[in-house]
């Protein structure tokens, strides 16, 4: 009775605790405070995750921690309960949550017209800008998903609105469903958050990409600077909040591990040390995720097995998805291990009640428990400011704490009570008898074996009659057990006890077959043990090893720098052939050419009979992006192709395997003005960032013709839409750069313009311009434009009637990059011939074939040879279409295209003649390493057999344990090319 009253009394008190003392009272006479205490004793207390008390003593009061410790004072008026083997634990927090949080609607229309401009007034100009939004204005207390979050231990959620690229500010909210609003918001601006996807609620159509939406992030800092210093007359209110906001937590949502680095890389430009909610694939580069530095927010959606059951569906999953099933539960492991930061999040999962299942299988695979309760409790109180409120139970800090029958992260433990704000929130019954344990049952003339496991309050049953496992079924509730079973040729039974504290004897009732009823006991034989490390050991998962890029044929080791000795072959150094000539490669560099040269420590390759030649250079491709256009706006100069390098790409390696060694990434033909170029060479395995060619010239991609007016796609809302409007967007946009250029060199102030500096490094001479081209008034037009402002195009790329123009683009001093019989496949290609490189380069134009194209990439040398068919080049001057000429074009030529003492090692052995359909590169080598080699290339091929066997073995174990599995997708890279829009 004392213990009812004590418990009313603490009631009233946490009611009181959570009204405003200058509220006015009208609810009768007014009640004074309830200050009582109450006291936890005899239970493992973690203080922290590291810092722990055997049979301590946690004291509460107005909910907050008074004390945790083994020896403390427990005043008179304290609600003492005893947690004798329990345990009490921090309640978790979840730092990237929409909980409560109401999404806009997403916008509505269609059609061709596109929106491109904003469709607000006083905010930015881009309405995926919206950092004056604040969840809190957004935000109902939701108290279903409350008990849900509760029941799966958490306390604390910090939420956001879940769209757009500058989101706006969050909030943290205690999940007490007892207190007022004002008591349960911890912060209503407790963090910043930013992403790369659009707003649900704009159809502005800028950013369409990736790099789009770095870009505009990019821009959005500089316009904030500018704003800040006051050189704005009008108000911005997008500006204004951002500026607010800064000394916030700024969390960065980016969802893979190449976003993570993208995210990172937008942060260091502007001094920012992004909070990052990160994709659960970072173990495959957790050297460059190590470098941010960044504190990680980690979702623990491991991906479920495959349904191989089927081998024809089976054949089409790719290695990299079999792989990253394997692989995913590791990545807790290996950031822990690389000392990166981490909290855990419920993004990704369906419910929240899978975590406590990832957990556990996280920890299997190498999680150490301290390390995830870490990331549940500690790390993101750290990474929110408030270590002193929530995260542990020190002194001060909020009353939000779990009580379990043991270790939380193990499978039998079972979470009592979730207490919040020093509120008590129920989740099972914390007095319930643990009769786990094995049993011997003797009924009827016969003895079964019972053991009883799975969690204290939800018991399961395996019955047994010798060998023989019986059909049963168990319910256990308020301490009366049912159990029922039958057995063949005998029939059925039901026992009914009630349990009483003493388990090592059950007694109860047995309804018999035929209907009679006896007494019977349950004698406890074993009590219920936890598997020892032996068994748990047993069970860790085998992975499979990690490869360099961690996709089919990636490496198990990156390529190293070799010494190499090419004997006896036939070197095309770009300008002769010479017979039987050795070629000694060190340290990176092509050392010497000569005959009967010395190896002195170098490997030695015998190339009798084969070919040595320069690196094939792809001066127009497209593999190897995440994306190829940034269609928003007329002029996109201020995206970076460099921003979206896909090291992945398995095109790269097929091009190794062609010889192609550097390519120039460029923008597509969606607007005029497309975006600037990434130089990269093809080192598989390596990251985006070492992959782009060093101190390489910079460049951009301009286009004419059909696409960028639109004739067959996009809209009737966007300027150009013919060939002439093309040419102003040119003569417009170089005037405003030549004027911005211009009050930039003057010293006064400036506001930095991503945009216009790309465009005055042009008119500088400091930026080259590859143009997309068909028509030869246009090409005309354009070199006009240039020369009106007195820079030079560099490229015209496709150039299909360049023939036509070959004297005029010689006098202007423009390259061509064509094809080599590419005709036909839009009208403005009709009138294309196979001999335009011939006639151009006839006309002193320097002329490169390029691919434009995934397949066409890795057969170049077949594409260089058809110039010798049509037109009759020499051999000599086809291969330098391949290899010297775009070298030159990119303005290369001092470092590679051709086999010179002192340039970069960047070179290919052929079987054959190289401009043969027979010929295949049996070594390609990049600055003196082996990127592809024919004979490894073979032993890959059977390794990736073996180990996708390996995985669909345990997959189709996973099926057969019960698991839940997935039905196969085909993955499917998309392959860009100009017209792809």
């Amino acid at each position: 009775m004392k213990l009812k009253l004590l418990a009313l009394l603490l009631f009233m008190g946490s009611v009181s605790l959570f009204a405003q003392d200058y509220f006015p009272k009208n609810d009768g006479v007014k009640a004074k405070k309830n200050n009582n205490y109450t006291a936890f004793t005899n239970a493992k207390i973690y203080v922290t995750p590291t810092e722990v008390i055997n049979n301590g003593t946690l004291l509460i009061q107005n909910g907050k921690v008074v004390q945790a410790g083994k020896s403390v004072s427990i005043p008179k008026n304290a609600v003492v309960e005893n947690l004798d083997g329990k345990s009490i634990y921090p309640s978790f927090i979840d730092v990237f949550s929409g909980f409560g949080v109401k999404l806009p609607e997403k916008a509505s229309g269609g059609g061709r017209s596109a929106q491109y401009g904003p469709s607000r007034e006083g905010f930015y100009w881009n309405d995926h800008i919206m950092p004056e939004n604040d969840a809190i204005n957004s935000f109902t207390y939701d108290e279903k998903k409350a008990k849900e979050l509760r029941n799966a231990g958490f306390g604390a959620i910090n939420a956001h609105i879940e769209d757009g690229i500058a989101r706006g500010t969050g909030l943290l909210v205690a999940l007490n469903d007892e207190a007022s609003e004002a008591q349960r918001i911890l912060s209503d601006k407790s963090a910043q958050y930013f992403s790369f996807e659009k707003s649900r609620a704009s159809r502005q159509s800028y950013p369409g990409s990736l790099m789009g939406a770095m870009a505009l992030m990019r821009q959005l800092y500089y316009d904030m600077d500018w704003y800040s210093k006051g050189n704005v007359d009008t108000k911005d209110r997008s500006l204004e909040a951002l500026i607010n906001n800064k000394g916030l937590t700024q969390i960065y949502a980016a969802g893979d591990n190449g976003n993570v680095l993208r995210a990172d890389k937008i942060g260091d430009l502007f001094g920012i040390q992004y909070t990052i909610l990160a994709g659960g694939d970072e173990y495959e580069r957790i050297e460059d995720i190590k470098a941010t530095n960044a504190k990680l927010i980690l979702p623990l959606d491991f991906p479920d097995a495959f349904d191989v059951s089927n081998p024809y569906q089976a054949k089409y999953i790719a290695l990299k998805d079999m792989r990253h099933w394997n692989l995913a539960p590791s990545n807790p492991k290996v950031l822990a291990d690389n000392g990166v930061d981490f909290s855990i999040t419920l993004h990704g999962l369906k419910s929240p009640k899978e975590l406590k299942g990832k957990i556990m299988k996280a920890i299997t695979y190498g999680l150490s428990k301290t390390k995830a309760l870490e990331a549940l409790t500690t790390i993101p109180a750290q990474i929110l400011g408030k270590s002193t409120e929530i995260g542990s139970l020190q002194a001060g800090s909020q009353a939000n704490f779990l009580i379990t029958s043991g270790d939380i992260f193990d499978k039998e433990t079972t979470l009592y009570e979730n207490w919040v704000q020093g509120n008590k929130n129920s989740i099972e019954r914390m007095d319930v008898t643990d009769i786990r344990g094995d049993y011997n049952l003797a009924v009827n003339g016969s003895t079964y074996t019972v053991s009883l496991t799975g969690e204290a309050d939800k018991p399961k049953a395996e019955i047994k009659k010798g060998d023989k496992t019986v059909d049963s079924k168990i319910d256990y509730s308020a301490d009366w057990l049912n159990i029922s079973f039958s057995e063949d040729k005998v029939g059925s039974y039901r026992m009914v006890a009630h349990v009483l504290p003493d388990t090592k004897t059950i007694k109860g009732t047995v309804v018999l077959p035929n209907g009679d009823e006896t007494s019977a006991t349950m004698t406890k034989t074993s009590s219920f043990k936890e598997k020892s490390k032996d068994e748990e050991a047993a069970e860790k998962p085998e992975l499979m090893a990690l490869t360099y890029p961690n996709v089919g044929y990636g490496f198990k080791k990156k390529p190293e720098q070799e010494n190499i000795l090419f004997k006896n072959a036939t070197v095309w150094t770009g300008e002769s052939i010479l017979e039987n000539t050795d070629v000694l490669i060190k340290n990176g560099k092509i050392s010497k050419v000569g005959t009967d040269l010395r190896a002195g420590g170098a490997t030695v390759v015998d190339a009798t009979g084969k070919h040595l030649t320069a690196g094939i250079i792809d001066e127009h491709t497209h593999i190897a992006a995440l994306a190829i256009n940034e269609g928003g706006h007329n002029s996109s100069a201020e995206v970076r192709m460099e921003d979206v390098i896909d090291p992945e790409d398995v095109a790269i390696y097929r091009d190794l395997a062609g010889g192609v060694t550097t390519a120039q990434l460029l923008h597509g033909s969606a607007n005029p003005i497309g975006g600037q170029s990434a130089i990269f060479r093809l080192k598989w395995g390596e990251s985006a960032k070492n992959m782009v060619f060093d101190n390489s010239p910079k460049f951009i991609k301009f286009a004419l013709g059909e696409n960028v007016k639109q004739s067959n796609w996009g809209s009737y809302s966007r300027f150009p839409q013919t060939r002439m409007g093309v040419e102003q967007v040119y003569t417009d946009y170089f005037q405003r750069a030549k004027e911005y250029d211009a009050k930039k060199k003057s010293g006064e102030p400036y506001r930095h313009d991503e945009e216009m500096e790309t465009l005055a490094e042009i008119l500088n001479g400091e930026r080259f311009i590859s143009c997309h081209s068909y028509v030869q008034s246009e090409i005309n037009m354009m070199m006009k434009v240039a020369e009106k402002f007195d820079f030079r195009v560099n490229t015209f790329t496709h150039i299909l009637e360049g023939y036509k123009v070959a004297d005029k683009m010689a006098e202007h001093g423009v390259g061509g990059g064509t094809f080599s019989d590419w005709w036909a496949y839009k009208y403005e290609v009709n009138d294309a011939i196979p001999y335009n490189a011939a006639i151009m380069a006839s006309q002193g134009v320097t002329v490169a074939i390029n691919s434009d194209d995934a397949e066409m990439s890795r057969r170049l040398n077949q594409e260089a040879a058809k110039t010798v068919k049509y037109g009759g080049m020499s051999e000599i001057e086809a291969w330098k279409t391949v290899t010297l000429n775009p070298a030159k074009l990119l303005h290369l030529d001092d470092r590679v295209g051709s086999i010179e003492e002192g340039k970069d090692a960047d070179v290919v052995l052929w079987s054959e003649h190289p401009l043969s359909v027979y010929a295949k590169a049996e070594k390609t080598l990049i600055e003196g390493k082996v990127y592809f080699d024919l004979e490894k290339d073979k032993m890959l091929r059977e390794y990736i057999k073996k180990e996708r066997n390996q995985l669909i073995g345990m997959m189709l174990n996973e099926k057969k344990n019960g698991e839940k599995t997935r039905t196969p997708v085909q993955s499917k890279k998309e392959e860009f090319n100009c017209d792809t829009l």
